[in-house]
């Protein structure tokens, strides 16, 4: 059936050249989006939640380690920014722990709570598409999302911030439709505060509540002088609701006396880092990675495509148009910070790739309603996207249907030593007290998380250690004392590449090289070393561990003397 919020096209020659209404911006009720089409999402929900759960036990890899390791410590009351250095701002850490408190402390746990936000950022997706499209829209939509996010071309299955980031941007653009509707301000209260909660959860959320601010200021404007002070307070109430969620947490981190290690790692470092990236290096990420999360499923990107042509030539889909292009602007912006252009990166673009799809299918099937009778043409549009949605499910297959958890990670992810972190952590956790520190020389805070063990430092990362930024020489000083200070009991040093990031020769490392051969020579002596290998790697402890080396694909274990 053709979309409610579509003009109904007419079906005889006669009376086919008679202009049809252009569509309102909402249908009459919020209880108009719901019918039998979210009962396929729903299928396709199921769908992909069997699959994630099936997958739930895999390993996490470094991002997942970082925020259940802060999350960890907010359980246990200790603030972000106190014994974990990152620039990533709060949101995220405090959403782990929420997850860890109702799912318990495992990567299962984590990965089943990212299912939940999977599912209801796609249903949410629906109810935003069938709003202002139809029903048949937001279903398509809602589909696409879930297909889209979970692919492992944009590391689907980790749960990274980005996923945070949307489902709390796609609650504010719901409240911002409602409001849309309700004229009142306490919508636009609320999805200010959304949109905050977004920024919080990554800096790049930020982008989507300018595009709230961009949408609300332009199809609000004031048509005369006697509007523009209601239009100033709405502005004012929602810009209020947007930062109340940032200017909360600077309190609490201020109360909990680390709002100046929170205001360098998220803002001062946060900027330099930013900033580091060449425009050939940016351009190069964006190829190279852009062409995997394309070819994941490039007929839906196609469809995506010919949604912007039908925004553009539809009459009774352009009055959305400002809307979607907005989106699709803001969207694509908040990609590019830093121009690193990760995998994870992507999923902030595939809400409104999504929507275009469903665009695209609700567009053509009114078309073919205003010039066919038969309602089996209809069918067509609807056919060929399930091809095109089927087809990329299928080219996936292995790795949704045939990989066990350990196989689908390696698939991904391999040489990186995730999977060998566990049983690091185990034999730490089986050899040192609870109160005992550990240091993990590398950048896999997955093993802090695994072990229950804090770090004797609160640089979880070495990269920041090793960039060529400005800050690296008090960094480094930092580290080296709060080690010498905290005294852990083991260190693990991951000699492997996706473990540190420099350049050879470097001053950087060359301090920092210097400090650890000399502490460890002092100190410390090797209790375990693991080769990674490509199928299974080698564990060896004790005596064992002496005499086998595996230069950048080892993780060695070192035990305090004494």
């Amino acid at each position: 059936m053709l979309p409610e919020s579509m003009a109904r096209a007419v079906s005889s020659p006669k009376n086919s050249r008679v202009q049809t209404p252009a569509p309102k911006l909402c249908p009459r009720s919020w209880q108009d989006v719901w019918g039998w089409h979210v009962i396929v999402l729903l299928g396709v929900i199921v769908l992909f939640g069997a699959i994630r759960w099936r997958l739930a036990d895999a390993p996490l890899e470094r991002d997942e380690g970082e925020y259940a390791y802060a999350g960890q410590l907010i359980l246990e009351g200790i603030p972000p920014y106190q014994l974990a250095y990152n620039m990533k701002l709060p949101g995220t850490y405090a959403a782990y722990a929420g997850i860890l408190a109702i799912f318990g402390q495992t990567s299962g746990g984590i990965h089943l709570g990212l299912l939940f936000v999977n599912a209801v950022s796609g249903m949410m997706l629906y109810v935003i598409a069938a709003w202002m499209f139809g029903r048949l829209a937001g279903a398509i939509s809602g589909a696409s999302f879930i297909l889209l996010s979970t692919h492992q071309a944009v590391l689907g299955f980790a749960a990274h911030a980005t996923h945070f980031v949307v489902v709390s941007a796609l609650v504010g653009l719901i409240l911002l439709l409602r409001a849309e509707q309700s004229k009142g301000t306490f919508c636009l209260f609320l999805s200010g505060l959304a949109f905050g909660v977004a920024f919080l959860m990554k800096q790049p959320g930020i982008l989507f509540g300018v595009f709230g601010i961009f949408y609300l200021g332009l199809s609000r404007r004031p048509k005369c002088k006697a509007e523009w002070a209601f239009w100033m307070k709405k502005m004012a109430v929602f810009l209020l609701g947007g930062v109340l969620p940032f200017a909360m947490t600077c309190g609490l981190l201020y109360r909990a006396g680390v709002f100046n290690h929170f205001w360098f790692w998220t803002f001062s470092y946060a900027r330099e880092y930013a900033t580091t990236m060449s425009w050939r290096g940016g351009m190069t990420f964006l190829t190279r990675n852009f062409s995997e999360v394309f070819l994941a499923a490039p007929e839906i990107w196609i469809i995506a495509a010919v949604g912007i042509l039908a925004l553009i030539s539809d009459r009774t889909a352009r009055p959305h148009g400002m809307f979607v292009f907005g989106l699709l602007a803001f969207s694509l912006a908040a990609v590019c910070p830093g121009l690193y252009f990760r995998p994870h990166y992507f999923i902030l673009l595939l809400p409104v790739v999504a929507l275009l799809t469903g665009v695209a299918v609700a567009c053509i099937v009114h078309l073919l309603q205003a010039r066919f009778n038969s309602r089996w043409a209809l069918l067509v549009p609807c056919i060929a996207f399930a091809g095109a949605w089927t087809l990329a499910l299928a080219a996936n297959r292995e790795v949704y249907f045939e990989f066990d958890p350990l196989e689908a990670f390696r698939y991904s992810y391999f040489p990186s030593p995730f999977q060998e972190a566990l049983p690091v952590a185990e034999y730490l956790k089986e050899h040192t007290a609870p109160t005992e520190r550990v240091l993990v020389f590398g950048s896999e805070p997955e093993i802090y998380f695994y072990a229950h063990r804090h770090s004797a430092t609160g640089y979880i990362y070495t990269y920041s250690l090793t960039e060529d930024q400005p800050y690296w020489p008090v960094m480094q000083r930092q580290m080296m004392q709060e080690v010498e200070a905290n005294r852990p009991a083991y260190v693990v040093f991951v000699n492997v590449k996706f473990s540190w990031i420099y350049a050879a020769n470097s001053p950087q490392v060359a301090a920092l090289s210097a400090w650890f051969d000399q502490y460890m020579a002092r100190d410390f002596q090797e209790v375990g070393m693991v080769e990674c290998h490509d199928a299974a790697s080698q564990f060896y402890w004790g005596d064992e561990a002496f005499g086998h080396r595996r230069p950048t694909r080892e993780i060695l274990i070192f035990k305090r003397k004494g």
